[in-house]
């Protein structure tokens, strides 16, 4: 229902009686209002399907265009509202809803447009608007006014708008050389005399401002045409054509006789009532039954299991993507003039207009995308000036090694964008589409021109295609595209021409390299590189001492340069104009600068640079006053010069993370260029892969209704990989057989000859496969690559040097200690790949995989993933990923790790690098510091709580991240005791750890030694009488135990034990991983035992106290060695409460009266942190034991007994 005020709008426009339309008084109001009303429209365009249910551009517009065009005010609105009206679906939506009730508002507003495109194909409309614009061009630029210009440009986007109008196929209904909407829209241009006006718009120097809005009108005009028949009008019949028209019609022909064949043999000589039921032995029904089959036999041959079944629904995601455009063949009349209008404009237009608008897309003067149609422009006119007389010099503007370096650019950014804006792929994959049309078309046009008669063209020839071929990115370029090819975005015919233009390319490429000896080609490799930081010079007196002794120097120059002007500088500029930094906001730095040429001695630039700064921010007299005196200038530079002004931290003086994040961020990717001789047979290489032949095999089921020449690519490319390459194997592919099948089958297969040869070549080279490898049957379900391909043809392991078997030798007991040896050493080196390293050190060669699952079976790494390569190829930022990081970035700013944060929540998986950089390019942040993790000290508890409650609770965190249950720990400690290897393993690397635990005990480290042992029995204790299998964390509270934490021999002996370094930025302390068993953490909590740790603790051996130290010093070494000593008794008291460690006999070297005694000492559980009152409690025990054991035994090393715990796990 129309809205009221609408309707009385459209009332006041006026009235029409026969042929001659009265308008109203209020006429160009109403205009007006309904421009005004078409502005506040809706999201569903109410206002515009309201004028189109009521027909009013039919009814009064274009009667008052036709009869009222004399009144100028009226003309310009009328003109205002139907490009309005006019405008195309798409620009009022956005793009096709998916909602179904915005869907049927766009098809609707769809229907409108083709009913407004039906009623301009009147030679009286078009004939005013050529008229209009006749007079209008008419005028000069002195006497044309600005109404005049966008009158002019309004008249175009109207004649743009309505060609732009797609058809309605099913309405129509036409063949082809049959008139429709749009030829018949054509044919009035052409009486309205609108194309020559065009032309002359495209070949006027004087008009160059509506270059684009002509060439996207000519687009529209032949958008259904196809160039070389188009060339072909008028001419008769080529040879050619016939020749395809008539093996059409044979083929035709031969299907129609075996369908007659065959229905002529299905007719029974009995009555079908009584045709019989038959069994089909060997064909199995539902059950375990023979098949029943109640039907006449010559019915079987199209039995089929699938028959009465349901076809399966494919999502909408997952369906091909539709054809968009469909070439006709337009009236005869209508070619004809198409025709002589393309002669026209490539003898006197193309190749202006085409530089014009080339020149407007690299200076970005044009709308987004608008390069679309100046590569439809090249592709349409040069094919249709190849296929009408080849005459170059009508194409020379874009014949050249620079347009197909832009056409290279535009594909290989279309390509990208349809791999990262998934949204809109589709839309992307056309674009992409025009692209390698434009690419096909100046390849086609090139191996043309070798056939020319001229010297010079065909010298021209060459130098372009030696240009192309050296390049590395256009020979990449239909790799890239095959692989990444998805029938879901891109369609049948971008496959078809990417299949016909590989195979130009390729057939360009093998003549230009049998025709020259060698071929030297380009060839690029990305190399990781860093950047080297600059070194901030340590000459640069830094106290205020020493820059009040530098200043009378700097004095002295000043005066100098008073005295003499010759030695005065001219006028510095104190800002840079081209920093994102405001130029009000740079006066601090300016300050900087004057600071730093007085440090360097340069005090005459330091004068002149403050002079600058005054005349450029005399705003609150900062750089002193306008009329300022020589002496106070003198005394302003020494404030600046002895300021403490703020400055950007160097390297040096930032944390270690902090480093660490910038040298991640300053990694480049350098692109090394060399050259190497070119080998065609190596390059058609690339293309045996399986992605490729999926592709071709694609197309290829498309045969029927292929074009010849498309099916001679496909087979070209096929029997290259074939015959050429013999890689006949790759081929073997269950789809491709059944292809194969449907073929030879078909009663037309005499039309396809070149198929039906090379589809029995393939199947001859297979079973002569499949009589010698029976496997060839299996190797059919799948897709191979050129690996697979050689072992199918000269047997299964012959890439293996000829051993059957692809196991991996094993590890002697020297490759595993050589192995770990190197880990240790290098998995601290920054800035290089551990694996590699030591792959490259190693004895006997190894490959990356056996390496790294061997370092997680030997318990030096966690998991596989740990050795994952960093990296990420996601270049391009959408603006919906731009959006998302704004959000993002808003939302965690005030967070302690906002990059952290905004790597996790992400959608788009960018490395730290790229997200800093994009951070700084949309000036969220001014400098990388402001992104660096905020650290704050962790405060942790002095004493653990005893019972297995509150170690969950401090270990809270743990829990989640590694948690094994207590059946899991039992089958682990089954697994290593049964595993021989693995004890062997475990044995060399306790004896590696007993080697650098004394060499730790020499360098101090023995009470680190003895809290670290400690913690180690202390879990195994938990573990085995609580069942909690967690992640325990190692807090040193002690300034020692930090020490001896961050010193890299104590790191590597935490390794060798298998304790786990902080995995990521969220951890801060060592722990103890949750698959270490008890027996295992004993093994090298004993394995830290040393002989000297008991002279140590023996009273008699103390070192003696200089006479210099007081008693105060004595009584602590007193109290130190009695604390250890009741952690040694107490460790050998545990350590016989338990079958696995056996203490040998304690002798006490001093003769006292109780000789041999055995130190009893309470078990209790100690805490994992060492903390004062750990230490008190180990006091007050030791004094304990003193007074019933005065004299302590001597200590010898555990022995572990393998044989023994076997035997006290089996019971």
């Amino acid at each position: 229902m129309m809205n009221c005020e609408l309707l009385a709008t459209c009332s006041a426009l006026g009235y029409l009686e026969g042929d001659t339309y009265h308008r109203e008084p209020d006429c160009l109001e109403s205009v007006k209002d309904l421009i005004r009303y078409l502005r506040h429209e809706d999201e569903t365009r109410d206002v515009r399907q309201q004028l189109g249910a009521a027909q009013t551009l039919q009814s009064d517009l274009l009667p008052i265009l036709t009869q009222h065009h004399q009144d100028k005010p009226l003309f310009d609105a009328v003109i205002r509202l139907m490009v309005n009206l006019t405008q195309p679906a798409l620009l009022c939506f956005g793009s096709v809803p998916k909602e179904p009730s915005l869907r049927h508002h766009f098809l609707q507003v769809l229907a409108y447009l083709q009913a407004y495109k039906e009623a301009f194909a009147s030679e009286k409309a078009f004939g005013v608007l050529s008229e209009t614009l006749y007079e209008l061009l008419q005028l000069g630029w002195e006497e044309r006014q600005e109404e005049d210009n966008l009158l002019i440009e309004r008249i175009l986007l109207l004649v743009r708008n309505i060609l732009h109008v797609p058809a309605d196929l099913d309405q129509e209904k036409r063949i082809d050389d049959d008139a429709s909407v749009h030829d018949r829209l054509l044919w009035v241009i052409h009486l309205s005399g609108l194309d020559d006006l065009l032309l002359f718009l495209a070949s006027s120097s004087a008009e160059q401002q509506w270059s684009l809005h002509v060439l996207e009108i000519i687009s529209l005009m032949f958008r259904d045409q196809n160039p070389e028949q188009l060339a072909g009008v008028g001419q008769g019949r080529l040879a050619q054509e016939q020749s395809r028209d008539v093996a059409e019609l044979a083929a035709l022909r031969q299907r129609e006789m075996a369908e007659k064949r065959a229905r002529a043999l299905q007719r029974g000589n009995r009555h079908s009532r009584f045709g019989g039921s038959y069994i089909v032995q060997g064909l199995k029904s539902i059950g375990e039954r023979d098949l029943i089959f109640h039907k006449g036999l010559h019915n079987l041959r199209n039995y089929s299991s699938d028959l009465g079944k349901q076809r399966q629904r494919v999502p909408k995601r997952r369906q091909a993507a539709q054809e968009l455009s469909v070439q006709r063949r337009s009236a005869l009349n209508v070619r004809l003039f198409l025709r002589d209008f393309c002669l026209e404009f490539l003898e006197n237009c193309y190749n202006r207009l085409m530089g014009l608008v080339k020149d407007n897309l690299l200076r970005e003067k044009a709308q987004q995308h608008d390069e679309t149609y100046y590569m439809w422009a090249l592709a349409f006119f040069m094919a249709f000036n190849r296929a009408a007389s080849l005459r170059p010099g009508l194409v020379s503007e874009t014949l050249s090694v620079r347009t197909f370096h832009f056409i290279e650019q535009n594909l290989t950014n279309y390509y990208e964008m349809m791999l990262t804006d998934r949204k809109e792929a589709a839309s992307w994959a056309c674009r992409m589409h025009l692209a390698l049309k434009a690419y096909q078309e100046l390849l086609a046009t090139v191996n043309e021109l070798d056939m020319s008669p001229d010297k010079a063209v065909r010298e021209s020839s060459r130098i372009i295609k030696n240009n192309i071929f050296y390049v590395m990115e256009y020979r990449e370029l239909f790799l890239a595209l095959f692989r990444k090819f998805d029938e879901r975005c891109q369609t049948r015919s971008l496959l078809r021409d990417l299949v016909e233009t590989t195979h130009l390319f390729l057939k360009m490429l093998e003549r230009f390299c049998r025709n020259r000896g060698n071929l030297v080609v380009q060839n690029k490799q990305k190399k990781r590189k860093k950047k080297k930081k600059p070194i901030a010079s340590d000459n640069v007196p830094s106290s205020l001492g020493q820059r009040e002794a530098m200043w009378p120097s700097l004095v002295e120059q000043l005066q100098c340069c008073t005295q003499d002007p010759e030695l005065s500088l001219e006028f510095m500029i104190p800002f840079d104009a081209a920093s994102e930094v405001p130029v009000e906001e740079q006066r601090a730095e300016v300050m900087v600068r004057i600071q730093d040429c007085l440090l360097a001695g340069q005090a005459p630039q330091a004068l002149t640079l403050l002079r600058s700064a005054r005349e450029v921010w005399p705003e609150r007299n900062v750089f002193g006053f306008p009329d300022i005196l020589l002496q106070e200038e003198m005394q302003l530079l020494k404030q600046i010069f002895c300021a403490p002004l703020p400055r950007q931290q160097g390297p040096e003086e930032r944390g270690a993370e902090e480093e660490e994040e910038e040298e991640e961020e300053e990694e480049l990717q350098v692109v090394l260029v060399s050259e190497k001789e070119f080998n065609f047979l190596d390059y058609l290489k690339r293309f045996a892969n399986s992605t490729v032949l999926r592709a071709y095999v694609l197309l290829l089921r498309d045969y029927r209704q292929n074009s010849a020449h498309t099916n001679h690519c496909i087979v070209k490319m096929l029997h290259r990989l074939a015959h050429d390459l013999r890689m006949e194997a790759l081929l073997f592919q269950l789809s491709l057989f059944y292809l194969f099948n449907h073929l030879l089958s078909d009663p037309a297969a005499g039309a396809y000859k070149e198929l039906v040869t090379f589809a029995k070549y393939v199947l001859g080279k297979f079973f002569a496969l499949a009589a010698v490898n029976q496997k060839a049957f299996v190797e059919l379900l799948f897709w191979k690559n050129t690996s697979v391909v050689r072992e199918m043809t000269e047997g299964y392991g012959s890439l293996d040097g000829g051993f059957s078997s692809r196991k991996p030798p094993a590890w002697s007991l020297e490759e595993e200690a050589q192995l770990q040896e190197l880990y240790l050493a290098r998995k601290v080196v920054e800035g290089q790949d551990v694996i590699d390293t030591i792959m490259a050190h190693l004895k006997t060669p190894r490959t990356r995989n056996q390496v790294i699952h061997h370092l997680v079976w030997l318990g030096l790494a966690d998991s596989v993933r740990d050795f994952q390569r960093k990296g990420s190829n996601i270049v391009l930022w959408t603006e919906d990923q731009e959006l998302e990081l704004r959000r993002l970035f808003e939302e965690f700013q005030d967070s302690d790790d906002v990059l952290g944060h905004i790597m996790k929540n992400v959608t788009a998986k960018r490395s730290r690098a790229r997200i800093v950089d994009k951070l700084l390019a949309l000036g969220l942040v001014a400098e990388r510091k402001q992104l660096y993790k905020k650290r704050r000290k962790k405060l942790v508890p002095s004493g653990l709580p005893n019972g297995a409650e509150s170690l969950k609770d401090f270990c809270q965190e743990d829990l989640e991240e590694e948690n094994l249950t207590e059946e899991e720990s039992k089958e682990n400690e089954e697994k290593e005791e049964v595993s021989e290897a693995k004890q062997i393993s475990q044995g060399s690397s306790v004896l590696l750890t007993e080697n650098l635990g004394q060499s730790l005990h020499q360098k101090g480290f023995s009470t680190p030694l003895l809290w670290l042992q400690n913690c180690l029995f202390q879990v195994a204790d938990d573990r085995q009488e609580d069942g909690c299998s967690q992640a325990v964390p190692l807090v040193p509270l002690t300034e020692e135990n930090e020490e001896a934490m961050e010193n890299e021999q104590f790191q590597q002996l935490l390794c060798k034990l298998g304790l786990r370094p902080p995995a990521s930025e969220q951890e801060t302390f060592w722990r103890i991983p949750a698959k270490l068993s008890p027996i295992q953490l004993r093994r090298a909590a004993a394995s830290l035992s040393q002989p000297e740790e008991e002279e140590k603790l023996q009273p008699g051996l103390d070192p003696e106290v200089p006479g210099g130290q007081g008693l105060e010093e004595e009584h602590q070494r007193e109290d130190q060695a009695q604390t250890l000593r009741a952690l040694l008794s107490a460790r050998k008291k545990k350590a016989g409460l338990f079958p696995n460690v056996i203490p040998l006999t304690v002798i006490s070297e001093e003769g006292t009266a109780g000789g041999k005694e055995q130190l009893k000492v309470a078990p209790k559980k100690r805490q994992l942190l060492d903390s004062g009152e750990e230490q008190e409690e180990d006091v007050g025990r030791s004094k304990a034991t003193e007074l019933e054991a005065p004299g302590i035994q001597k200590k010898k090393r555990f022995q572990i007994e393998d044989e023994d715990e076997s035997e006290e796990s089996e019971a």
